[in-house]
């Protein structure tokens, strides 16, 4: 019988020698990703990646270190930042103070659940819809993976280039092959290996810049910046809240999938959304981008079956050190896109293998209209590129996915009171 690989367990700590190389690995996944907001925003990524360490202790702090997961730089925010950026009435000091008016929502919000509990969840979001929803989170992502390994025409890559076709197929080909084959601590940390050796490939394929290394100094200060608090620039920001709201109880649900363990309910989802709210807002208040819980490393713990909190601890320790040594900081970002798309192409894979195992584990039975018509909507609805548009904020994919499967599951909860249902007595062969 095949030896089942060992799980090290969400309070489980590791020894120094393993805990390293596997905080490592998690600050890899993460990186990019990361520093990829505040570059878009046009500001130094160093006080992003302070404020995200930060952040993911105080989350794991909370939550009482039950809850496994690394704040990283959240996307929702994109095109409502943007917005304010690029107007000369306002700027990224107006941003801020929306940022930070998002993270005492997600504390209000926090509070609500609190007061409520989470058995509503199954009613607004019944396993047929959640489970697609989950999935979503890494289907969405799947195309950034596939951009970024140069797998697609794109305005970075206009033409497919072979050496980067080469790196990216090597990278994804260690990490597989790494699961099945490679034994004790190595089968731990096979993203890391194979991030290792993507990154030796393109090294010799001459598509390593060491410019940035070369130019960084040894330390460095991370720029803060305090906001500016404009009750229409707010308004402008808040409606993206919804997004990351729906992104954060899906990551949860994922993340109680894959450790094991109901984590909505220990330490409980107002506990983990608190600890998101604290982290936004602070980083707010700094200067810095709003957080959340990343998919990247859902999908770190996924593959490597490793949920020590004390190893994203690690990570988020590692984050904190790269926000001042910049030439660290700056060697990462020369990891070139096909390494860290062949890398996401499975994670984010793992992520979207995930919604279906909910499904798989709650025993959604397909037999009934209802539950076939909900999961064929909601997948329908986030692949689509439908889009509902309220002032300067564009909801698509997951969140309007989500907002769908909501209004399906609260509209099939009334029709179940109302007694006009027709399959509460569906033949046995159908239960």
């Amino acid at each position: 019988m095949a030896k089942q690989r060992k799980i090290i367990q969400v309070q489980e700590r590791v020894p120094l020698s393993q805990g390293i190389p596997l905080s490592i690995q998690h600050t890899f996944a993460m990186f990019s990703a990361s520093v990829l907001v505040p570059w878009l925003f046009g500001i130094n990524a160093s006080i992003v990646l302070l404020m995200n360490g930060i952040g993911t202790l105080i989350f794991i702090a909370v939550t009482k270190g039950k809850a496994p997961a690394y704040l990283g730089s959240s996307f929702a925010f994109l095109s409502p930042a943007l917005l304010l950026i690029n107007d000369p009435d306002f700027g990224y000091e107006y941003a801020l103070g929306g940022f930070v008016m998002t993270g005492i929502i997600f504390c209000i919000v926090a509070g609500l659940i609190k007061l409520a509990g989470t058995s509503w969840i199954d009613v607004v979001l019944p396993p047929a819809a959640m489970g697609p929803v989950v999935a979503l989170i890494g289907l969405e992502l799947a195309g950034t993976a596939a951009s970024n390994g140069g797998l697609i025409l794109s305005d970075t890559y206009t033409a497919i280039n072979p050496k980067f076709v080469a790196v990216f197929l090597i990278t994804i080909l260690v990490a597989v092959v790494g699961q099945v084959i490679f034994k004790g601590f190595a089968a731990a940390i096979a993203i890391l290996i194979s991030i290792v050796t993507g990154y030796v490939v393109a090294m010799a394929f001459g598509l390593v810049d060491f410019t940035a290394v070369s130019e960084s100094h040894i330390l460095g200060m991370p720029n803060f910046t305090f906001p500016i608090f404009n009750l229409t620039a707010i308004l402008i920001i808040i409606p993206a809240s919804l997004t990351v709201i729906s992104e954060h109880i899906g990551h949860q649900v994922v993340t109680s999938e894959i450790v094991g363990r109901d984590l909505l309910k220990d330490p409980g989802l107002h506990r983990s959304l608190f600890a998101d709210g604290i982290s936004t807002t602070l980083s707010g208040l700094s200067g810095a981008v709003p957080t959340t819980t990343y998919g990247e490393n859902i999908g770190v713990m996924a593959v490597t079956k490793v949920y020590s909190v004390w190893v994203i601890g690690g990570a988020a320790v590692f984050s904190i050190l790269l926000a001042f040594f910049a030439p660290a900081s700056a060697l990462i970002s020369t990891i070139p896109g096909p390494v860290m798309g062949g890398v996401s192409f499975l994670l984010y894979g793992m992520i979207a293998a995930s919604g279906i195992r909910l499904i798989v584990d709650r025993k959604v039975n397909y037999g009934k209209a209802r539950n076939l018509a909900m999961t064929a909507i909601v997948l329908v609805t986030g692949l689509s590129g439908a889009f509902i548009q309220i002032g300067d904020v564009k909801l698509t994919g997951m969140c309007l996915a989500t907002i769908v499967g909501i209004s399906l599951g609260v509209s099939f909860f009334i029709v179940d009171k109302l007694g006009i249902a027709n399959d509460t007595d569906e033949p046995d062969y159908l239960k």
